[in-house]
């Protein structure tokens, strides 16, 4: 019988990506639930195998204008209370560490683009070293203080927070490894049209950037995402 992975998506686009293949061969069913689901966050948060939070274009903090964060925090929340794997991109994991107490708030800046993560020493000694000297897709104008227990394990240039673990069981990663940089790489520069243009950011840079780090991140993402997995299973 497979294992379970559900994934909550806020942003149709934003999704798996290249992380999808690694999943299923790695015995996983995925199940996408969307916020606007009448479903969303419905259920026992300790049911999945895996729980998988994604990104989108929203703060952690707006859960006046968006309400259905609230439900959302307390589900990972619960989740993680649990000790039950969790994996969070970009807003999953600023969402991941405000359900671990820490704290969300805008950097001050707009981080978008192509650049390399400096790894710390635990992350050079896990899966994230896979990633090592290779640009990763940042996007995101909000981060975060590193959760009580946490270990931190990558930085970039601009921003000091871009990953932590938890244990063996909990990985936050702030920027977009996942990222489909090919062709599809369009309905990231088409949904975020008026964020780019707000920020200045010319939106043919990003696509040729996107063309020449595409490939070499998709096969280290794999491989990356796949040792973390594994990891799981032996508790590695």
């Amino acid at each position: 019988m497979n294992k379970t992975a559900l994934v909550l998506r806020h942003v149709h686009f934003e999704d798996l990506g290249s992380f999808a293949a690694p999943l299923r061969e790695a015995g996983y069913d995925i199940r996408y639930c969307d916020a606007g689901d009448p479903d969303f966050c419905a259920g026992d948060p300790r049911d999945a195998d895996l729980l998988i939070v994604l990104g989108g274009p929203i703060g952690v903090y707006e859960d006046a204008a968006y309400p259905f964060i609230l439900a959302e925090r307390a589900f990972i929340r619960s989740r993680l209370e649990a000790g039950r794997p969790t994996l969070g991109v970009c807003l999953g994991a600023q969402l991941i560490a405000a359900a671990l107490g820490a704290t969300v708030f805008p950097s001050g800046i707009k981080e978008i683009g192509f650049s390399a993560l400096t790894l710390t020493a635990s992350g050079e000694g896990g899966p994230l070293r896979r990633l090592a000297g290779l640009p990763v897709l940042h996007w995101h104008g909000d981060t975060y203080t590193l959760p009580e227990g946490a270990e931190h394990l990558a930085s970039s240039a601009r921003i000091a927070q871009q990953a932590f673990s938890r244990g063996r069981h909990v990985l936050a990663l702030q920027f977009h490894p996942e990222v489909d940089a090919d062709h599809r790489f369009e309905r990231w520069l088409v949904g975020h049209a008026a964020e780019l243009s707000a920020a200045g950011i010319d939106p043919n840079s990003l696509r040729d950037d996107a063309r020449r780090h595409g490939p070499p991140l998709r096969s280290a993402a794999q491989a990356m995402i796949a040792e973390w997995l594994e990891g799981l299973e032996t508790g590695g």
